[in-house]
């Protein structure tokens, strides 16, 4: 498994978790070094590829298993926001990218090579989260013009508005994607995705912002803030399923799951979360241990610096790439029919 986080002082950090002595792990440097011209904002990574987004507005591309720049993209006019890959189920390599920024605008990247297919701009005003389905064919996005966008990334375009009242921090589709979870300040929406009918809503007991979430298994969600907490929500029910208090010394600004899915590809453990802290701090967790007690980190690294944002990944072996894009093909598809 692999973590890359950025960094306020525009530095990308990469680590490959691997065992020591059990039951410890150990973050070891795959590479540090300053990527950006401004501080970065985003992280996304997939398989063996990975991609940062910063106020510079650009996005910089990463090849995970060599430790090597694979170069830069500079299709955007604004400080990118969100990033997020889309790969098929069961394939290593990621078949699109999609970006967000600030002016409100989403681009959507074929991923070999990576060239832009199609820009939208779905918000007037800039977009602070995005989140694809897992059939790749949709995104949903909220922005500060307090509105929720449901974009269709085959044919390129907005499909469906609405106006929130509020403004929504992040939304996260749930890793069947039947359900997306909507943070504001310290509330977090739990809403059925075929209608975004709104079926129960998480309240941080501390009444502490979320900053950072991220979907499990078994319809188990993470969240962490300025409570400094990661706590898991059994989402079904609206209640906390267990919680790590004082994770961190400092606010949280991000957390990645391993999934199931992936453990069974890479033999990783299914029961990592990793999580970062504004004061530079990464930390692995076993979060079974959660559940009886509070845990110890298994690994931990400090990078010194303030970090923004993580992003994890588990490293696979290269596959040949089949084709053209999905979304390129239906595309294409599509423009041959009319």
């Amino acid at each position: 498994m692999s973590l890359i986080a950025g960094s306020y002082e525009k530095y990308i950090w990469g680590f490959k978790l691997k065992p020591l002595e059990s039951p410890y792990l150990a973050l070891t440097p795959l590479f540090s070094y300053q990527s950006h011209q401004s501080p970065i904002t985003t992280v996304a990574t997939c398989g063996h590829v990975a991609a940062s987004g910063g106020a510079d507005d650009t996005i910089h591309l990463y090849d995970l298993p060599s430790a090597s720049y694979l170069g830069s993209l500079h299709d955007h006019s604004s400080s990118l926001t969100s990033l997020s890959f889309f790969s098929p189920p069961n394939l290593s390599f990621p078949r699109n990218l999609i970006s967000a920024a600030a002016d409100g605008s989403v681009s959507i990247f074929d991923a070999d090579p990576f060239v832009l297919l199609k820009s939208l701009r779905p918000h007037r005003k800039a977009i602070n989260d995005l989140s694809v389905h897992p059939s790749g064919k949709l995104a949903l996005t909220v922005a500060r013009d307090e509105c929720l966008a449901m974009l269709n990334l085959v044919r390129g375009r907005r499909s469906f508005c609405c106006r929130l009242g509020r403004e929504a921090s992040l939304v996260k589709f749930d890793l069947g994607g039947d359900r997306f979870f909507m943070v504001m300040e310290d509330k977090v929406g739990v809403h059925e995705a075929e209608d975004a009918r709104l079926l129960c809503e998480l309240e941080n007991p501390k009444q502490k912002r979320v900053l950072c979430a991220a979907p499990g298994e078994n319809g188990v969600l993470y969240t962490g803030g300025e409570d400094r907490n990661i706590t898991a929500w059994d989402t079904r029910s609206g209640k906390v399923a267990y919680c790590i208090e004082d994770a961190h010394s400092a606010r949280l600004k991000g957390i990645v799951v391993l999934t199931r899915n992936d453990a069974t590809a890479s033999g990783d453990d299914p029961f990592l979360v990793a999580s970062a802290s504004s004061d530079g701090v990464i930390r692995v967790w076993d979060v079974r241990m959660a559940i009886k007690e509070k845990p110890n980190p298994l690994a931990e690294a400090n990078t010194k610096s303030r970090l923004t944002c993580l992003a994890g990944s588990s490293l696979k072996s290269k596959q040949p790439r089949p084709g053209s894009s999905s979304i390129q093909k239906e595309q294409d598809g599509e423009m041959e029919d009319s």
